[in-house]
């Protein structure tokens, strides 16, 4: 069985320049390959495109890159939690393509599946849709969408074993589980690594095909971003 597993977070970024295209995996805060985000970080790589549902918070997630200026375009659908985002979209200093957040999971996953495009209702007739390819289905108007292409997908499971084989806990399924498989090369980190063949195959979310280098990571703080507790009464 082919081995994927490689030592470390600096092995497994192997190949990262300036100017790539970067899937990252996590739902605000949720399941954000924190581990490669550091190792960005430290690469100090810059002039990057990042595909990622929305850009973390100041000092936390693709928060950090966005502070070191690192990220040259955001392609996300949510991004109302990072007051440095907001500065430097409206100074010029970052470019900003927004997305329906169900047209950007289904373009990682056209990517995903070999798929060159979709065809989707969302933004149809709005600035969404300008300078795309419209056609009509049943009498209801699409948008053609252009599958992502990015050089890496970066992504973090909650475990998986050396044959690349990953399993999800929660809500950090959401975006991970079509980006995996989406760029070129597929980094995955985990909180558990374990021996192929360990993993109930009825239980696993993303199979070892999808993914060219795993490891597994450390030191995780899993932050939460908007903790909301119920009144003591």
């Amino acid at each position: 069985m082919i081995n994927k597993k490689v030592e470390n977070v600096h092995v497994a970024l192997e190949g990262v320049q300036d100017g790539m295209t970067f899937i990252v995996g996590g739902f605000g805060l949720c399941g954000i390959p924190e581990n490669i985000i550091a190792e960005l970080v430290r690469l100090g790589v810059k002039d990057i495109t990042c595909i990622s549902n929305n850009a973390g918070v100041d000092d936390f997630g693709l928060g950090f890159l966005l502070n070191n200026k690192q990220i040259k375009k955001m392609i996300a659908s949510y991004v109302g939690e990072n007051d440095e985002f907001e500065r430097q979209m409206l100074s010029g200093e970052l470019e900003v393509e927004l997305t329906p957040q169900g047209t950007l999971a289904e373009k990682c996953r056209a990517a995903q599946h070999g798929f060159p495009a979709i065809w989707t209702p969302a933004g149809y007739g709005t600035e969404v849709a300008e300078g795309k390819e419209t056609r009509e289905f049943d009498g209801k108007m699409y948008v053609l969408e252009m599958a992502y292409k990015a050089d890496f997908s970066f992504v973090k499971a909650w475990k998986g074993d050396e044959a690349g084989n990953l399993i999800f806990k929660g809500t950090a399924r959401n975006f991970n589980q079509p980006m995996a498989g989406a760029g070129k090369i597929t980094v995955a980190e985990v909180e558990e690594l374990v021996p192929a063949g360990e993993l109930d195959p009825n239980q696993i979310h993303v199979p070892g095909i999808f993914v060219n280098r795993i490891f597994q990571g450390e030191k995780y703080e899993k932050r939460i971003e908007q903790r909301t507790v119920r009144p003591r009464i």
